[in-house]
């Protein structure tokens, strides 16, 4: 009789103070990696700690243009690529795949800054072939992730920006985003820029594993609190909403975010594109294993059956009775909690380019 054969492949198994379980291999990688049990009792040992590294991003332009007819916006700037924050269900991990990388361990520990990114936006600005629209900044991956305190890329932005008397919509899980107060008050008197906080949970147990580098859930409360207190103009995104892990929390997050001061509140229902459908998986299994079928089912019956759809108009939102319950119930306690009632449109008219050092003085007529 034949020996039956043995799966010497090792599970997986959390890194501390990391969101991805593995480092699946990229899409576009020519051959695919697995760990394996050697059978030299490695398997028990720790995973050793992942250092971040930050390389240069050395793209030729800072604004980067889109064309989905579901997002808010046409217009964006990511000072960094990948995401220390490490947020398991990160829809922007897949770009990694671009650069030869994995969208697991290698997205939110190899990162990539745009160094230069304020000089080339200032250079884009100044081009007569240049219109004004509102620029959503961070909006791929956190501009206000950990590298951002000693880099200050997101500073440099906002100065070209406010110089430029240039609206921009932000959004960040980062209470760094108040070490800019300065320049954001400022902006904000003349309706140049809104703030959206992104709150997944209140519980901190849960986001310590689901998102381990951002900020605790009431730091961030306490963040939407500052910019208000400051007269910004400030959002909360109780986001992504996953069907049987934090969807009870809905209203419990709203109604903390209107005590604090948000004036508006948005959702967006999870998504599982590419690569993140199999790490979102590895996570559950690792992290919720009592939930991960549960979870996943409700997943699925927001999709059609499928774990993910990318069809404009109802990728954010989901399809079903879970998902319209959910919609439903955002709507509900939005209205009670006032935070439907006060729209905030950033004005485009001021738009002007400031002289450049150089630039001949203009005489009055």
């Amino acid at each position: 009789m034949a020996e039956a054969e043995t799966d010497d492949r090792v599970p997986a198994r959390p890194v501390k103070g990391r969101g991805s379980v593995t480092n699946r291999s990229g899409r576009y990688e020519a051959t695919t990696r697995e760990p394996v049990d050697d059978g030299w009792s490695t398997v028990e040992e720790e995973p050793s700690p992942l250092r971040t590294t930050v390389g240069a991003d050395t793209a030729r332009r800072a604004i980067t243009t889109n064309t989905s007819p579901d997002v808010g916006f046409d217009q964006s700037i990511n000072p960094y690529r990948g995401c220390e924050h490490g947020c398991v269900y990160c829809f922007a991990r897949p770009t990694h795949a671009w650069l030869g990388l994995s969208a697991g361990l290698d997205f939110e520990t190899k990162l990539f800054a745009k160094h230069d990114a304020a000089p080339l936006l200032e250079s884009e600005l100044r081009s007569p072939r240049y219109r004004c629209k509102v620029i959503a900044l961070g909006v791929n991956t956190d501009a206000y992730q950990p590298i951002e305190r000693d880099l200050k890329i997101t500073r440099g932005i906002l100065e070209v920006l406010s110089r430029f008397e240039h609206p921009v919509a932000l959004i960040t899980k980062s209470t760094l985003v108040t070490r800019d107060i300065d320049i954001l008050a400022d902006m904000a008197a003349r309706r140049l820029v809104h703030v959206t906080l992104s709150v997944t949970s209140l519980d901190r147990h849960l986001t310590r594993r689901l998102e381990p580098r951002a900020a605790t859930p009431m730091r961030r409360i306490e963040a939407v609190r500052a910019l208000a207190a400051a007269g910004i103009p400030t959002s909360v995104n109780v986001s992504p909403m996953i069907p049987g892990l934090n969807d009870h929390e809905l209203e419990a997050v709203l109604a903390a975010a209107a005590e604090a001061g948000a004036s508006k509140a948005g959702y967006i229902l999870l998504r599982l594109p590419l690569e993140i459908r199999d790490l979102f998986r590895e996570w559950l299994e690792t992290h919720a294993p009592d939930r991960a079928s549960r979870v996943l089912s409700l997943i699925r019956q927001t999709r059609g059956g499928a774990l993910y759809k990318d069809r404009f108009g109802e990728r954010m939102r989901g399809e079903g009775p879970i998902a319209d319950l959910i919609e439903r119930r955002f709507r509900l306690a939005c209205t009670r909690l006032g935070l439907d009632k006060r729209d905030y449109v950033l004005d485009t008219s001021r738009f002007r380019r400031p002289p450049a050092r150089g630039d001949q003085i203009a005489l009055p007529l």
